[in-house]
């Protein structure tokens, strides 16, 4: 949406495990300066940065290990980044966004610092800028970075960072879905259908019926992955312009080992304490979860013992909400621990 509306915008820069992060935005960033136009500047100081940034992009952050190539790499994706944040500043009404997904994977805490600290340098860079009649005044660059994953990342980046990355960025942590939500999105698919390609070569659409779009939203328990998967293995099991209850029960009956991986990769990722906290809290009747009664359920000695734990999982890991009684805000991870979901 943002391209095209016109502005610069990377696509989706999903980070695997053990890669190197800082050589993945360097070459992002110089498809950006293209856009830009930096490539054809006529600046030595351009050049030579871009020169800089293109060696990271082979090398990546494996170059801080040569001082005598000049400064860390770190500074060169920042520089760039400022560079480019001036040049959509001078365009007007344009914004520069990158998007760097699975952040998770950077377990290298010296890549995580170094790629944090330079999207954060030129987040806080300010430029000066002469107003009409003279004055002049410091303006932030039209720039927005989006880091996407899982929660952890904010703990891990919390711990690295300190007070620099809660300064330089927000933190939104993602709860589950309302269910209500989750109908209004395929309430379109209900009424107008979905249109598709015929063998022909003609068009024709696809209806949802009423009772498939409850089967969907009840199996979804709020998870937009499981949501997906519950659609798409109802549109493949059948061939008919109309999608049962009965399409979405077959095919959650294939979908199923899948959507209970998900969950059980959701409790694994969980240190032993939390792991146990919500064990217990799952043993006990909705009514009876109050902080004493799973404190006690789960072997602790003082319910004040358990409160740390249940400020983390609430908070951090978004799994329960600490009312009265406590509750799961993760209903995928309830209801497997408490049924036989999702068979």
């Amino acid at each position: 949406e943002a391209t095209e509306a016109g502005d610069w915008a990377t696509p989706q820069l999903r980070i695997p495990s053990g890669t190197d992060p800082i050589k993945r935005v360097a070459s992002a960033l110089l498809d950006l300066s293209s856009t830009a136009g930096l490539s054809s500047a006529r600046e030595k100081r351009i050049g030579d940065l871009l020169r800089r940034v293109e060696t990271v992009a082979a090398s990546g952050i494996s170059l801080s290990v040569r001082a005598q190539d000049g400064p860390e790499p770190y500074t060169a994706l920042t520089e760039l980044l400022i560079e480019i944040g001036r040049a959509a500043m001078r365009r007007q009404n344009v914004m520069v966004m990158l998007h760097i997904d699975e952040v998770q994977n950077i377990a290298d805490e010296h890549a995580r610092s170094q790629l944090l600290i330079a999207l954060g340098d030129a987040l806080a860079y300010e430029e000066t800028v002469a107003l009409p009649g003279g004055p002049q005044v410091d303006l932030a660059l039209p720039i927005a970075v989006y880091l996407t994953g899982l929660p952890e990342f904010e703990g891990m980046a919390g711990a690295q960072a300190g007070a620099a990355f809660a300064r330089r960025f927000q933190t939104v942590t993602l709860d589950a879905i309302d269910d209500a939500d989750l109908t209004a999105a395929l309430q379109t698919f209900v009424t107008e259908g979905w249109p598709v390609a015929t063998e022909a070569g003609g068009a024709e659409r696809v209806f949802l019926a009423a009772d498939a779009q409850r089967a969907i939203v009840e199996r979804a328990r709020g998870e937009p992955f499981l949501f997906q998967l519950a659609g798409e293995r109802a549109w493949y099991a059948g061939t008919d312009n109309l999608i049962t209850a009965e399409h979405v029960k077959a095919g959650w009956r294939n979908a199923a080992p899948e959507a209970e991986a998900h969950v059980q990769r959701i409790l694994d990722r969980l240190p032993a304490r939390e792991r146990q906290f919500i064990e217990a809290m799952a043993e006990l009747a909705p009514e009876e979860r109050s902080l004493t009664n799973i404190a006690r359920k789960a072997g602790y000695e003082k319910a004040t013992d358990a409160g740390p734990t249940a400020q983390r999982l609430d908070r951090a890991r978004r799994i329960i909400h600490r009312g009265r009684p406590y509750r799961f805000r993760h209903r995928a991870v309830e209801a497997r621990l408490t049924s036989n979901w999702p068979w």
